[in-house]
């Protein structure tokens, strides 16, 4: 697996990071899915281990996921994991606490004291904002700022991050927010990320970068032929390419492109969607959920850097997406 310094944290992880929101198992905010179907702790944990064993050091979660669970999962590994092997990333932000806004403060110390609890450790590595919803006037903005930095200055987290669906809400914040990393939406079909200007910023701040949803929730694999139905509180029912049978033949015909141009991989599909995003941030993170064992060794087989020629024709591909 290669490492990439992550930027000026000066931390050396995968390129591929462990995403665990699918840890959490199906869940519902009010009635709205939020979680993911059909997983087991024993899967998450076996996971795990096969990623620290593979060299997949960097993992990522939120105290959200699966209201906890997904980070309980995380902590029951450190009885047969060392927990100084492992760059450990958590969020707050999207549990309300029964307020009527987000990014309260009294909340946000209550949730982030118990993400310490739930993941077993004195201090997180990286705690992310967990999105850009700051008040209809980014009136609570300087709260939630000043919450994350006298956490990090009470020596819980070493770093703080700022993370959105949107790279234009990270725009919007990054310069007052001042974060380490940064962890936007990023895919071959959906990408704002130069034309948005964060990638410009990035560079030119030493920020690291972690692209989460870079399958777009696994149908950028092309294995979805008809569209597909998901558990009560599986979020991906409410996505609506799952549904959308011209994005899924469209899918499968790119699938069988990239197998006959990446034929010599062992994933090429992955190969071509998930490394062309490293050809203008060859220093970023790629945040892939891995659910089992075999989707840890899949991962496992990339994070390498593409040729430019490669990369291009692989964007190429989804443009008209």
């Amino acid at each position: 697996m290669r490492k990439i310094i992550l930027g000026r944290t000066g931390a050396e992880v995968s390129a591929i990071s462990l995403g665990t929101w699918s840890y959490g198992g199906a869940n519902k905010s009010g009635k709205m899915a939020v979680g993911w179907g059909g997983q087991t702790d024993e899967d998450s944990k076996a996971a795990l281990e096969r990623a620290w064993e593979l060299g997949i050091n960097h993992w990522d979660t939120a105290d959200v996921y699966g209201n906890g669970r997904s980070e309980q999962v995380i902590g029951s590994m450190w009885n047969t994991l060392p927990r100084n092997d492992i760059f450990l990333a958590t969020k707050v932000g999207w549990d309300r606490g029964g307020k009527k806004r987000w990014y309260n403060i009294g909340v946000m110390r209550n949730k982030m004291e118990q993400s310490l609890i739930n993941l077993k450790t004195d201090c997180v590595d990286l705690m992310y904002l967990h999105h850009c919803n700051f008040g209809e006037n980014d009136e609570y903005f300087e709260d939630a700022v000043n919450t994350v930095r006298q956490f990090q200055k009470e020596g819980k987290t070493r770093f703080i991050g700022l993370s959105d669906w949107s790279s234009n809400k990270i725009m919007h914040f990054i310069e007052r927010c001042d974060p380490d990393v940064v962890q936007p939406l990023r895919n071959v079909v959906d990408d704002t990320y130069e034309s948005s200007g964060l990638k410009e910023y990035v560079d030119n701040h030493n920020l690291g970068i972690c692209f989460f949803s870079p399958l777009k929730h696994g149908l950028l694999t092309g294995k979805y032929t008809e569209p597909a139905q998901f558990e009560d509180g599986d979020f991906r029912s409410r996505e609506k390419e799952f549904s959308d049978l011209d994005f899924l033949k469209k899918m499968q015909e790119n699938k069988s492109k990239l197998e006959t141009r990446f034929g010599g991989h062992p994933n090429p599909v992955m190969n071509g969607v998930v490394n062309a995003l490293f050809s203008d941030a060859p220093t970023g993170c790629a945040l892939l959920g891995q659910r089992n064992t075999t989707q840890v060794e899949a991962a496992a087989t990339l994070g390498h850097l593409l040729t430019d020629e490669d990369s291009d024709w692989v964007k190429s591909l989804y443009l008209s997406n």
